[in-house]
């Protein structure tokens, strides 16, 4: 029995081989959040995926949300959490709230996380070096479905912002070390106001800005599929264009495939969209053959 599992840990490092060899030096943005975070057991395996990467060389950037945290303490503060178009709308108490949560709590937490783990990471906000820049969103009544709202009228989300521009030079800093940063999805703009900006944008952009290997975002599905259920993967960006043109793609999954796409149409060399529910995702879908979830690339 010794043997035999002997053997197998040998035959998972034969075939992890040639891609430690191939993504060694590279960059690759992970976009952590949702239920990835929320068992002791996945919080753990993703972050042992992310010290392995490191270990061997990759460059590894997380990017994390925490709107489940958010809604929690909003209601404990007895505030209501109100959405347009899965935007929360974050008024100036919100917006306290987001960077207590975001910047605070679920940042050090994903930290400490990694240093259990036998990892160092830095945890900061876009805040922090001005990494993010950001503007705030503007929504006006043709942006959404809402029989009740005539353009153009506009939609103030408040300090719900998108990203104008990132630092790449304070990641690379701290990528040419030890370290692992942990970013939380917080901009500010030129006059010092914050914003909250969604996670998939913004590990979108730093893999944009990066020149990234990769982008990984981490789901509640096991990827795409077709309508018969089936995973899709392998895709290139006209092909994933056709799926949503003929509705096979659609709903929810819209936004995090046009940050996809946005990603290797602007550099990166391929998106990844798998399963946060199963251990060591991360790591199945970067080191082994067959990988777990949806492969995008540009051609």
């Amino acid at each position: 029995m010794e043997h035999s599992r002997a053997a197998e840990t040998a035959r998972v490092l034969i075939e992890a081989l040639p891609y430690i060899q191939r993504f060694s030096g590279k960059t690759v943005v992970i976009k952590y959040g949702g239920n990835a975070m929320d068992s002791e057991e996945l919080q753990n395996s993703f972050a042992r995926d992310v010290v392995m990467m490191k270990a061997v060389g990759m460059r590894p950037v997380v990017v994390h949300g925490g709107g489940p945290q958010i809604g929690d303490l909003l209601a404990r503060l007895g505030k209501e959490s109100k959405f347009i178009q899965g935007m929360r709308v974050t008024d100036n108490e919100t917006m306290d709230v987001v960077q207590m949560v975001l910047g605070g709590l679920v940042n050090k937490q994903i930290v400490n996380l990694i240093h259990r783990n036998g990892g160092r990471a830095i945890g900061l906000t876009g805040k922090d070096g001005e990494l993010i820049r950001a503007r705030k969103m503007v929504l006006t009544a043709s942006d959404i479905e809402s029989p009740e709202l005539k353009a153009p009228e506009i939609i103030d989300l408040g300090h719900v912002g998108e990203v104008k521009a990132i630092d790449a030079g304070v990641l690379d800093m701290m990528l040419d070390s030890d370290f692992i940063p942990v970013i939380a999805p917080i901009g500010v703009d030129e006059e010092g106001q914050s914003y909250n900006i969604n996670a998939d944008l913004v590990a979108g952009k730093v893999a944009e800005v990066l020149r990234a290997e990769k982008l990984i975002l981490l789901t509640n599905v096991s990827g795409l599929k077709d309508k018969e259920g089936n995973i899709l993967t392998g895709l290139s960006a006209e092909r994933v264009k056709a799926l949503i043109a003929d509705g096979t793609i659609f709903g929810g999954m819209l936004p995090k495939i046009d940050c996809a796409l946005s990603a290797v149409q602007n550099g990166v060399a391929s998106s990844h969209i798998i399963d946060g529910r199963v251990a060591h995702a991360v790591l199945l879908e970067i080191l082994t053959d067959r990988g777990i979830g949806t492969l995008i690339t540009r051609k």
